[in-house]
């Protein structure tokens, strides 16, 4: 037999955040103690899973719903995911469903919108999913760039400026992985405006819209219009801590005149994939209409968190940080010069201090970063920020 060859469509495929794990590993062999700031699991830093939710699960796996649900999702997760939405201001919904983590709703919809040759903008940086899913549809990513020089905000007219012929569509993540921005309703609106003008969908992730820092609000961009075509993007897996239960969902809204040909799509693979998990579905429900405590805890830890990473490497002369607006990342700058992927790589082997590249999210050429996940309590925080400044120290001044 000759040997079986990988296809073409998934050379392309990296995650940048669980490719770095390779080298983790390797420091791990090597005796390092490993202090994990690379995935945004907030359970395996010690944040706890509301018991209700549990409870929900628990009861409707004791209650047989084990077997194939509505391939969209079931009658209660579907009305609760519509009721938050109407709370978001979300105006104009056609339809929603229920899918395994927000990742594989951005899947099907990505595959629903791009035919081979076709692009997508994409911000820079990004969640590297959305680049992934891209090169294996054959199509191609437009980036566009956030401006770091006002909080990693959307730059509209660099938008504009990189749309042409072949473009289908705009990604936003908002709030943003990895720099922690928030969008202010003004950019939101010109976005809206640029996505009429040119006859684009727009896909809003809006995965960590629960988890904002000291009053700041976010908005939800289909709530700013009801005539433009939007695809919206959440779940449970970060504000309600079960990351691990893979609950998400797509809502579509705008007109159904131009949206609807697109939702008929996309249904068509909802159907073919069967049913997302059954009995975790019924986690939507109590997690979005009950007790809402946790999150008021969540996010005063990680506001300490957060000005904890901001002081301790702005700190480091060759780093400049960005604080962050929400979610637990932040995307500080690294002024060095060698590559971002051969300084992280180094990190990791010397001091177990695992953060990720910058350039596995993409980023302006010329310029170097690192995504840092700030979940771990405070003493292993400090701990971590000294290693790097010891580490930098060492490399850069002996």
């Amino acid at each position: 037999m000759q040997p079986i060859l990988t296809a073409k469509r998934v050379e392309n495929v990296k995650y940048a955040i669980r490719d770095i794990v390779i080298i983790a590993n390797r420091a791990r062999a090597a005796g390092k103690k490993i202090i994990n700031l690379n995935i945004g699991d907030p359970n395996i830093y010690g944040f706890r899973t509301p018991q209700h939710i549990i409870d929900a699960v628990s009861e409707a796996m004791n209650q047989n719903m084990n077997g194939y649900s509505p391939s969209p999702g079931i009658d209660e997760a579907l009305e609760a995911v519509r009721k938050q939405a109407n709370r978001s201001g979300i105006q104009n919904i056609q339809d929603i469903f229920i899918s395994t983590g927000a990742s594989e709703a951005i899947e099907l919809c990505l595959t629903a919108l791009l035919n081979p040759g076709d692009n997508i903008l994409l911000p820079y940086p990004g969640y590297p999913l959305y680049s992934s899913v891209v090169g294996k549809l054959s199509a191609e990513i437009n980036p566009y760039y956030l401006n770091e020089e006002d909080n990693w905000n959307l730059d509209v007219a660099n938008i504009e400026s990189c749309i042409n012929e072949r473009t289908k569509g705009i990604v936003i993540i908002n709030p943003n992985n990895p720099t922690g921005a928030i969008y202010p309703p003004e950019t939101l609106k010109q976005l809206i405006d640029l996505a009429q003008k040119y006859n684009l969908l727009i896909m809003s992730d809006e995965i960590y819209d629960k988890l904002c820092f000291h009053g700041n609000t976010y908005t939800s961009l289909a709530s700013l219009t009801k005539d433009t075509p939007i695809v919206t993007f959440n779940g449970l897996s970060k504000s309600y801590l079960v990351p691990g239960f893979r609950m998400g969902w797509a809502i579509f809204s705008g007109p159904e005149e131009l949206i609807g040909d697109y939702i008929e799509g996309v249904n068509r693979m909802v159907r073919a994939r069967l049913s997302a998990n059954h009995p975790m579905q019924y986690a939507i429900k109590p997690a979005l209409e009950m007790d809402q405590s946790h999150i008021h805890y969540v996010v005063q830890e990680l506001e300490k968190r957060n000005q904890i990473t901001t002081e301790m490497l702005n700190d480091i002369p060759e780093i400049t940080c960005v604080p962050a607006q929400a979610a637990f990342y932040a995307f500080p700058t690294l002024n060095i010069p060698e590559k971002d992927l051969d300084f992280v790589t180094d990190l990791i082997m010397e001091t177990g201090v695992v953060v990720v590249h910058g350039s596995g999210f993409g980023q302006k050429e010329g310029t170097q970063h690192m995504r840092v996940v700030f979940l771990p309590e405070e003493k292993l925080l400090r701990e971590a920020y000294e290693k790097i400044r010891d580490f930098i120290q060492k490399r850069y001044h002996s």
